[in-house]
């Protein structure tokens, strides 16, 4: 097996599935996610929805991180 073969070789490249692609999308937010993104709610001064799911969440806290300048990498 090469490398390029081998998701293990490149664990970034494998970790940036946009989440339309997560096979567990459609399950519901994990805990962690309900809490980060409470706080970026609040943080916001946006409502927080409790009923995403995980991928609907991974794209709220992107929009929030955005939002409130959090999980910016400067």
């Amino acid at each position: 097996m090469t490398d390029t073969a081998n998701p293990k070789a490149h664990p970034q490249g494998n970790a940036e599935k946009p989440p339309e692609e997560w096979t567990t999308g459609d399950e519901p937010m994990t805990g962690a996610q309900a809490s980060y993104l409470k706080t970026l709610s609040e943080e916001a001064g946006e409502g927080f929805d409790d009923g995403l799911s995980k991928a609907d969440a991974s794209k709220r806290i992107d929009a929030l991180q955005a939002a409130t300048g959090r999980g910016r990498d400067d």
